[in-house]
């Protein structure tokens, strides 16, 4: 059993050319190669994602939860970055 499955797409002009370039440039033997590398590309964005979600995004969520008084406002946030901005400035 084959253990590729064979497979028709359409893409627009640019990407279709993109393929075609990286192809001609030799860095790729094929355009089947092209896409490999790139869904390669984007299951390792969809994984490095997971991760921000599950390691810092819900423990966050749940800190907020548990303390909510932990919250800053825009304001605070923006006074905040100013004072480091003009400290930066003084260093600098």
């Amino acid at each position: 059993m084959r253990s590729t499955k064979q497979l028709s797409i359409t893409l627009p002009h640019e990407m279709a050319e993109l393929v075609r370039c990286k192809v001609e440039s030799g860095a790729y033997a094929s355009e089947s190669e092209v896409l490999r590398d790139g869904l390669r590309a984007l299951q390792m964005h969809d994984r490095a994602l997971e991760a921000w979600l599950v390691n810092e995004v819900v423990p966050s969520i749940k800190a907020v939860r548990e303390n909510p008084g932990q919250l800053k406002t825009g304001e605070q946030v923006r006074a905040s970055l100013a004072r480091a901005h003009k400290k930066l400035q003084k260093t600098g």
